[in-house]
């Protein structure tokens, strides 16, 4: 199997395991399904962080208000009070200090039920897992999904508020779920995404052989990008890794280099005792003669 070393820009991504007969079109959407999997594990990870430690997120027509603002306008949160995490809410309330949850945190057994699934599902989206040789796949998505979602439904058997980032990541499609977000902007389309590898654009309709021969044991760095952002900088010639050891190995000649100028400095050469010609001199009593008038 072809092992492509997946990045986006300079920001490495993930591993994945494919064929060099692949047709480049199939190619892409399985890059497209696991990349935008991915970032979606990764933004419910991070939405089920925040619950654990605050709640479930507010009525949008509430969110942002102080305690002050919330009674003075009389609003009230009915989904806050229906959604309650399973054994209660914790004894002490916790406010959100963006504005956005309720406050009313699990309590501490539930609570760290949902953040360790939070952390090992992370940990299965890691780039680390590059570093480790670990190839990252859709049933990893999907096993890594089907863990936080049945961690949310331990801890809140009732349900989260339909406006629930979690629940939104969970039920509707990847687009509907981060409409009007910061992480709309990182959704690839699979009609508009392209995969780029050495310098060049891996075209539709081509097979992925055409481009980096029969051998499967090849492994190669490729660009996913969006259409109309033109050509991707090419990776550099020397790693990371070997520019710092290069780095180091530079540092370490010069101090060896300034250790043999200080031990080769002939300054000396000029004192007294260093010439050759003292012992003659002394012998004809010339040592001390100046030739300077008095």
């Amino acid at each position: 199997m072809v092992k492509l070393h997946i990045k986006r820009g300079d920001e490495s991504l993930f591993l994945y395991d494919t064929s060099t007969q692949i047709a480049i079109e199939d190619l892409l959407g399985e890059l497209v399904t696991v990349h935008n999997g991915r970032e979606q594990v990764l933004r419910v990870c991070d939405e089920i962080a925040e619950l654990a430690k605050y709640g479930v997120t507010m009525a949008p027509n509430m969110q942002g208000l102080t305690d002050e603002q919330i009674s003075e306008l009389k609003l009230e949160d009915e989904w806050a009070a229906r959604c309650q995490p399973s054994g209660g809410a914790s004894e002490q309330s916790t406010p959100d200090p963006s504005g956005r949850r309720c406050g009313q945190a699990p309590r501490d057994k539930l609570a760290s039920v949902l953040t360790r699934t939070a952390e090992e599902a992370k940990s299965m989206m890691s780039k680390k897992q590059v570093a480790a040789n670990v190839c990252l796949t859709v049933e990893n998505v999907k096993e890594a999904l089907d863990q936080l979602r049945g961690s949310t439904m331990i801890v809140y058997p009732m349900g989260l508020p339909p406006h629930e980032p979690i629940r939104m990541e969970f039920e509707q499609n990847i687009e509907e779920a981060v409409a009007g977000r910061q992480a709309a902007k990182v959704i690839l389309h699979e009609p508009t995404a392209q995969l780029w590898w050495a310098g060049k654009e891996m075209q539709r309709g081509k097979k992925l052989h055409e481009y980096v021969g029969k051998n499967e044991k090849t492994k190669i760095v490729a660009k996913l990008q969006t259409k109309g952002q033109g050509a991707p900088g090419r990776e550099p010639v020397v790693g990371e890794e070997e520019q710092k050891q290069m780095m180091a190995y530079a540092y370490r000649r010069q101090e060896q280099l300034k250790k043999l100028d200080e031990a080769s400095d002939d300054s000396h050469l000029s004192s007294e005792w260093a010439d050759p010609n003292a012992l003659k001199r002394s012998f004809q009593g010339v040592s001390n003669v100046s030739w300077r008038p008095r």
